[in-house]
């Protein structure tokens, strides 16, 4: 057995595939087909159970593979820990974001990274929330920029800034008039949310159930852009995090709410035991000085 082997399957099983599998591990499909069955007879047990139609795994299998896969990860965390320890500040770095956020902050914060840390490789992941906490514990991804709370023992997360929601109208819409908006104006308002698995519906759903309002069931969207399309048309209002907002938003008034404003943290989240420390509270202060810019 030996590391090799272990990308293999844990490929084979990601991927449900010998021939996709194969190509992730930049090799042919009867030379990894050949080293799995090798391991599984050096190891006197069968990983996959194959036919023409699909690929099982065994529930000996699945055990195996969940330990490659902590090998692995321990391995990849070893070569981090050897290569921060030579330049702190160099490597590959793995951000993710999640789809509210992403597109409106990490425009601005590329390129400070890039010129502040020349020697780094950026890597960028756009996800949802639920999607990059798991990717993050599982070590595919090194930092993810979040909104709290985090609850989960093994991840640090610290605040960077809060981001406070306005609500978004068409010009023609009672409530543009507004110079504030309070949470009764919003009773009885066609309140347009995003799909299922949004953080920022949750935290929207979180402030409507406070305040006793109700969203528009039938009417979601995917992305922010889409619920401003929505606005624009004439369809409801929605909530839109500060910001996303911008001076060119033709046919969209923002109102703030009165004080205090909804808002969301936005945290940077990594793992415990991650060897990049250093690097991590570099990214944080050159996202802290970007917001008070």
């Amino acid at each position: 057995m030996n590391i090799r082997d272990l990308h293999y399957i844990v490929a084979v099983a990601n991927l449900k595939s010998f021939v996709r599998a194969a190509e992730h591990c930049c090799v042919s499909q009867p030379t990894l087909s050949m080293q799995i069955k090798k391991l599984e007879e050096s190891l006197g047990i069968k990983i996959f159970e194959r036919n023409n139609k699909r690929i099982l795994i065994t529930p000996i299998g699945q055990q195996v593979i969940d330990t490659a896969q902590t090998i692995l990860q321990q391995i990849e965390q070893l070569q981090n820990l050897c290569e921060s320890a030579q330049n702190p500040l160099a490597g590959d770095l793995v951000l993710g974001a999640f789809p509210t956020l992403a597109p409106y902050l990490l425009a601005d914060l590329v390129p400070l990274i890039t010129q502040q840390l020349p020697e780094l490789r950026l890597i960028l992941v756009e996800e949802k929330t639920d999607v990059l906490l798991s990717r993050l514990k599982e070590g595919s991804i090194d930092v993810a920029i979040l909104a709290a709370p985090i609850k989960d023992d093994s991840l640090m997360a610290e605040v960077l800034f809060e981001d406070p929601f306005k609500i978004a109208v068409y010009p023609s819409h009672p409530l543009s008039k507004n110079a504030f908006i309070n949470p009764a104006d919003l009773i009885d308002q066609t309140l347009l949310l995003l799909d299922e698995g949004h953080c920022l519906r949750d935290q929207a759903l979180q402030f409507c159930q406070l305040q006793s309002i109700h969203q528009q069931q039938d009417l979601r969207a995917t992305s922010l852009e889409t619920l401003r399309q929505m606005v624009r048309a004439g369809t409801g209002i929605t909530f839109i995090p500060e910001i996303a907002i911008r001076d060119t938003d033709d046919g969209i008034r923002y109102i703030p709410f009165s004080s205090p404003p909804p808002s969301r943290s936005i945290c940077l989240v990594w793992r415990k035991t991650s060897p990049r420390t250093m690097l991590i509270d570099y990214l944080k202060n050159i996202i802290l000085k970007l917001r008070k810019q």
